[in-house]
């Protein structure tokens, strides 16, 4: 996975430019989030609003916080709860894994075609079709292993009043949160261009622990297991 940086044209509120990266990674800032869309969005049977009032509070467990985006602070801590651990960030857009119309090196600066965890035939994942999250790569900050989130797990996003199943996808940078893949932002009526797209603030991620969908392509699957896993959550916390 990569990081990314914008530089906004003063006054226009345009991105302008991309920064050229080196072997590792770009980096590239959050682009404002776009005008709430009039359609609703809640897979499953349970609302944001059940979900977003268990997650009020923040039982930190990362040993420090992260940044949302390479030039930003660190300020968004993972919090921890009875099944599941969850943070509040921006979204930036992934597009990496197999190469598609709206997924590739022309529509993506900052495309790679292989994400970390595959398909059951074993190829990367489709971004613009399957919704996922990425999660940070191991670090002394916090190992998503040791908490029981793994390649497949039921990821709750939330925004703007919606809730969206994904499942956990790629693997990010080691100081930075807050990423999910094309699929994931179209279906929460956000601009999913991976150059320019994303949501500044506002996304909820709620990752169920020790959970899987497999085969991890199966969305139908997670919605239906994610359901299952956040009636429990509400239930529970």
């Amino acid at each position: 996975m990569r990081t990314r940086l914008a530089f906004v044209l003063a006054g226009a509120g345009l991105l302008a430019g991309s920064l050229t990266a080196g072997a590792q990674a770009t980096t590239r800032g959050p682009a404002p989030a776009p005008a709430p869309g009039s359609a609703s969005v809640k897979e499953g049977s349970v609302t944001a609003a059940q979900l977003l009032a268990k997650v009020k509070n923040c039982s930190q467990i990362s040993s420090g916080k992260y940044r949302t985006d390479d030039e930003t602070s660190a300020t968004v801590p993972v919090c921890d709860a009875n099944g599941a651990v969850f943070w509040k960030a921006d979204m930036d857009v992934d597009c990496d894994g197999q190469v598609t119309s709206k997924c590739n090196e022309d529509t993506d600066p900052w495309f790679q075609d292989d994400t970390a965890f595959h398909q059951s035939n074993g190829k990367p994942l489709i971004a613009d079709k399957l919704p996922y999250v990425v999660v940070p790569s191991k670090s002394s900050t916090w190992d998503y292993s040791k908490s029981g989130i793994k390649g497949g797990g039921v990821v709750a996003v939330i925004y703007n009043n919606k809730v969206e199943y994904a499942v956990v996808g790629d693997t990010g940078p080691t100081k930075i949160i807050g990423e999910a893949s094309y699929a994931t932002a179209n279906a929460l009526g956000i601009d999913p261009n991976p150059e320019t797209g994303g949501a500044e603030s506002g996304v909820t991620y709620i990752l169920f622990k020790n959970s899987s969908v497999s085969p991890i392509e199966n969305h139908d699957k997670a919605v239906s297991v994610g359901d299952g896993l956040a009636k429990q959550f509400v239930q529970n916390n």
